[in-house]
């Protein structure tokens, strides 16, 4: 065995005992349980052990003023991270299931003779019409006796005010856009007060989000408790995220927002620190015409939203249902706008009168240390994110040490507490995450991110409202050249200094700091080359984004009924499992919903057929019902490793 192979097996047997326990131990523990505790205070222990040696024996001297320096930099970030990462633990100790709570109280609600009236927000600044087509229709289509429906037009569309008129749905708009959605929402607000009858709740979807049926009879049973006065379900989506599509990882690797969305919302909501996320979201008409309606002092005004109805006494509750559909950013620069404002917006709220520090008027406890966590998300974590990629340059072209340790200390002191907390995270999360690309998903935001938390930090208040653009063109290939260049240039910096130190200067010894910096640098480059990759988009040509499917539908051919397994479905069609019950170009009716609909057999498959929906308002609209239902998804609800490496392996070298 070789001396560095020996130092590494010294350093790594803690990390490999740890490693064998979970394995042993986590098949006999159930999730959201009091089970779970032992294994999250293990690993909890485990993270300040690490913490406690890096404050206390990495530093280098205080005499190596650039070494010191930098390391106390790199410390303090790295420690800001890692209390980060204890907050998010100590959240994943409890979470919520407000289903069971909507079972016992919806019958309740539906025994009522005259249900609340809802008034339904679709918010639109530019979207195209298939986008808001199918929101108007979806919404309107919602099974509630009592509610309407109003897009809220900033865009000033006359083709826009044509398609309400068509469907028979409120159309609203105003001769500016000052506070942007805020204010756009403010101003319906303004409206619908002066009408003769004015509604107990609000709903917010956004333009390309659908309802599922159910929405309203689901979300205001939970609002017969008075205390509530906001309720939030997740956002899910019909088409990849720019990530996703760009490494091929689509069926393999769900996208980020089911992490946040299905664990760390109900993880919030269990101790009383969720939030309005927007979209997919009902809330109290009178409390918002209480506090003065929407917040404009931020760009994200959902969260200031939530502080502000608490300051009233009322909070905000989260039902992770599927409760609404919509669209994740589908390019990499919306992506990046999103984020962005994401970011800046909540630096807006943290250094505001509702941020944690303000002592006489803040937010309750659980918001105040919510907010905290959160903005240790945004600054630490993206910030040792980038450090990460730069300290082992420092070392390798500039003999910066920013960390001073050997091999054997470093592993035994980092891998344990490594290990914990990806194995912990990961079974929590129910195999949502998986390190390596969650690592590229947070350095692609990094840059953009960083920008944010300073632009807000430095200048909390002038800022506009920056639209995530949907639809458009995406059927050719487009380099994200500014994030590419980046990228490529520390990954270029990072294999110029291993050649350097360890092809060129052959003999430099692998038994010092240098062995540290070689392994950390082949990470690197390997979360850099993805990144690299995700810069690249890849085209879309697909209209209609299909969900799969168990369903089953009754189908007649020439008056001949047959039931048959749905495997995937759009609003322009569906396919179906088995033997087609006609030739291509026979016509066929779909029984869907209480609904008769024409569609045409148009192609045969090895063991499946597709058909297409008549061209019609009303095939479209039950389309439209169905698609949206809630019963189908285009969602990948586990993480499949051994399917997203050979995904990546494709896209690198197909």
């Amino acid at each position: 065995m070789t001396p560095l192979a020996a130092e590494a097996m010294e350093g790594a047997w803690l990390g490999m005992s740890v490693a064998g326990v979970f394995v042993c131990v986590m098949p006999w523990v159930r999730r959201n349980t009091w089970h779970h505790l032992p294994l999250i205070a293990l690993t909890i222990i485990l993270v300040l052990r690490y913490m406690i040696w890096r404050l206390t024996d990495t530093l280098p001297p205080v005499e190596e003023s650039a070494n010191f320096v930098t390391g106390l930099v790199f410390l303090t970030i790295e420690s800001l991270a890692l209390v980060s990462t204890l907050f998010t633990l100590v959240v994943l100790t409890r979470s919520s299931d407000r289903t069971r709570e909507v079972g016992w109280r919806l019958p309740k609600l539906k025994a009522e003779p005259n249900p609340p009236l809802v008034d339904m927000f679709i918010c639109t600044y530019n979207e195209e019409r298939t986008i808001l087509e199918r929101t108007i229709v979806g919404s309107l289509s919602i099974d509630y006796p009592n509610f309407r429906v109003w897009v809220l037009d900033d865009g000033r569309r006359d083709w826009l005010r044509d398609l309400c008129v068509l469907h028979g749905c409120n159309y609203l708009t105003r001769p500016d856009n000052s506070h942007a959605k805020a204010g756009n929402i403010n101003h319906a607000l303004k409206q619908i007060a002066a009408l003769p009858e004015v509604p107990e709740f609000i709903s917010i979807l956004d333009a390309d989000f659908v309802p599922a049926s159910q929405f309203l009879w689901r979300t205001v049973s939970l609002m017969q408790d008075e205390n509530t006065g906001l309720v939030q379900t997740p956002q899910h989506f019909v088409n990849p995220d720019p990530i996703q599509s760009n490494l091929m990882t689509t069926s393999s690797w769900p996208d980020e927002q089911r992490f946040f969305f299905d664990v760390i919302m109900p993880a919030k909501d269990a101790w009383g620190a969720s939030f309005c996320c927007g979209t997919s979201s009902l809330m109290r008409y009178k409390a918002l015409m209480d506090i003065g309606g929407f917040p404009t002092d931020s760009v994200t005004e959902d969260y200031l939203l939530t502080l502000r109805l608490s300051k009233k006494g009322l909070r905000t509750v989260f039902l992770n249902e599927r409760l609404s559909m919509g669209l994740a950013a589908e390019g990499l620069q919306e992506y990046l706008v999103q984020r962005g404002r994401w970011c800046l917006g909540f630096i807006q709220i943290f250094m505001g009168p509702d941020g944690p520090f303000n002592v006489r008027n803040g937010p309750a406890l659980p918001h105040r240390l919510a907010l905290l966590e959160t903005f240790l998300y945004w600054f630490a974590s993206h910030a040792f994110r980038m450090l990460g990629l730069i300290v082992p340059i420092l070392y390798l072209l500039f003999d910066i040490r920013a960390v001073d340790v050997s091999l054997a200390d470093g592993l035994s002191y980092f891998l344990p507490s490594y290990v914990a907390q990806i194995v912990v995270i990961s079974w929590l999360s129910g195999k949502r995450v998986l390190p390596v690309m969650t690592d590229v998903t947070q350095l692609i935001a990094a840059p953009t991110v960083l920008k944010a938390c300073v632009a807000g930090i430095l200048q909390p208040k002038g800022h506009k409202f920056k639209v995530t653009a949907k639809g458009g063109d995406r059927s050719h290939i487009l380099v994200q050249w500014n994030l590419l260049w980046v990228f490529a240039g520390l990954m270029a910096l990072t294999i110029i200094g291993v050649i350097l130190n360890f092809v060129i200067d052959a003999d430099r010894s692998l038994q010092t700091t240098s062995s540290v910096a070689l392994f950390w640098s082949w990470y690197n480059i390997i979360i850099l080359f993805l990144a690299c990759m995700a810069c690249i988009e890849q085209p879309r040509f697909r209209t209609n984004e299909r969900l799969s499917s168990t369903k089953a539908l009754e189908l007649s051919v020439n008056g001949k009924r047959t039931r048959r397994r749905v495997m995937d479905c759009s609003v322009g069609g569906a396919r179906f499992a088995g033997s087609s019950p006609g030739p291509v170009g026979s016509d066929i009716v779909l029984h869907m919903i209480g609904q008769d609909v024409c569609a045409e057999i148009v192609r045969t498959l090895p063991g499946g057929f597709a058909v297409k929906v008549a061209d019609t308002t009303q095939a479209y609209g039950a389309m439209v019902n169905f698609v949206y239902s809630g019963d189908h998804s285009a969602n990948i609800d586990i993480v499949k490793p051994v399917l997203v490496a050979k995904h990546v392996f494709s896209r690198m070298f197909g």
